[in-house]
């Protein structure tokens, strides 16, 4: 992984404003999806496909990429621009969200669309999934110390309410699946309403811990920080690492931020146009910022 130098920085934050935009016109043609997640996750995302992820769009089934397993299905549309961006498919076929016969449906479906590694949309297998990977990267390397590759699985908070979840927490740290790390969106919010409300899930850094995970606690829009805790979770080595990333649902948006029922919900008359005129107008900033 290369360092992270200001002309790279302000890439990032360029790709991650442009994600945002692509997702809010995605799902304001398709006339449904998630929203609040997607555009929270941007930052991640961005790093994970244009800074940190060993990987050949080219070669989609390179046996030696990094697995990036996304447990939280719904926030899809996010990913799925990362994806074109960075040049698994035609950035055009994103219009397509959610249209019968597309590539690109509501949840992610493996084997359709190049860069998917798994078929996700029922909460909290993607851990478990996530787990046979990384075991199997260890299994199958010389070294089994030294896995040829690298196992991601950006979670939901949501998902830690969901009891696959803490299966899948306590076999890989008994298995001290070091070459696996979980990035939690702790957004505090879900479909019902704030995460503390519904099921409390403090303290979360505990919990993990509790299961022999290696935990760190970020900023989840800060690259430098998001880059940072990669760069830590590579170097341990005794157990599986969770980077809980704290994040604003519906990021970049002001009449979205922090507001749950963003998490799914149909844009009214006017409000995808304000959304893409406000990153518009911060993507202008982050190019001033930088000259």
């Amino acid at each position: 992984m290369e360092s992270l130098s200001q002309k790279k920085l302000e890439h990032l934050e360029l790709v991650a404003n442009r994600l945002r935009q692509d997702v809010i016109a995605m799902v304001s043609r398709a006339g449904s999806g998630h929203i609040a997640g997607p555009l929270d996750m941007a930052e991640v995302f961005a790093a994970m496909y244009f800074h940190i992820l060993n990987h050949n769009p080219k070669r989609p089934n390179w046996p030696e990429r990094d697995r990036l397993i996304l447990s939280n299905g719904h926030i899809c549309p996010v990913q799925y621009a990362a994806l074109a961006h960075a040049g698994y498919f035609k950035v055009e076929e994103l219009k397509t969200l959610r249209q019968l016969g597309s590539r690109l449906q509501g949840h992610p479906h493996r084997g359709t669309l190049p860069g998917i590694e798994t078929t996700s949309g029922p909460l909290g297998s993607g851990l478990s999934q996530a787990c046979g990977f990384a075991l199997a990267a260890r299994m199958n390397a010389k070294n089994p110390r030294r896995p040829s590759w690298q196992t991601y699985c950006l979670m939901s908070d949501g998902e830690c309410q969901e009891g696959n979840t803490w299966e899948a927490a306590m076999f890989a740290g008994k298995n001290r699946l070091s070459n696996l790390t979980a990035i939690i969106d702790r957004n505090n919010i879900q479909i019902d309403g704030f995460t503390e409300e519904t099921m409390p899930l403090e303290n979360l850094r505990g919990k993990f811990e509790a299961f022999n995970w290696e935990v760190l606690e970020i900023d989840g829009h800060s690259f430098e920080e998001i880059i940072a805790a990669v760069h830590e979770a590579r170097a341990i080595h005794e157990r599986p690492t969770v980077i809980i990333a704290h994040t604003i649902p519906g990021k970049g948006v002001d009449f979205m931020e922090n507001d749950y029922l963003w998490h799914s919900k149909t844009f009214k008359p006017g409000e995808a146009k304000h959304a893409l005129h406000e990153l518009r107008t911060l993507r202008g900033k982050i190019v001033g910022e930088h000259e």
